[in-house]
């Protein structure tokens, strides 16, 4: 896990695969990519990883990209299967 500061909050910003493997019949979910990360557009904002995506057929990745940072410190949760109401659900990834 990587660690970013920003002002007096602090962000964890998971970087890897997603901790639950997918069911079977599913493809492993992919490595993650390398994406350089480039300079704040501004002061509020934090950079919000790329990740994959199931997208009902196969993995879809979603690129890292700059969004506004959360009045609260949230962390990242990578996108995972869980088990729901009997069947699999993906769950995309998100800030939690």
């Amino acid at each position: 896990m990587k660690w970013v500061v920003i002002g007096a909050s602090v962000l964890a910003i998971g970087i890897g695969q997603a901790n639950a493997q997918p069911p079977p019949g599913y493809a492993p979910i992919p490595p993650p990519r390398y994406e350089a990360v480039p300079p704040p557009p501004g002061s509020r904002m934090v950079w919000e990883p790329g990740h994959w995506q199931w997208d009902g057929r196969q993995y879809v990745w979603i690129g890292g990209h700059y969004i506004e940072r959360h009045q609260r410190p949230m962390r990242w949760v990578e996108g995972r299967w869980v088990w729901r109401g009997g069947h699999w659900v993906w769950v995309p990834a998100h800030w939690g």
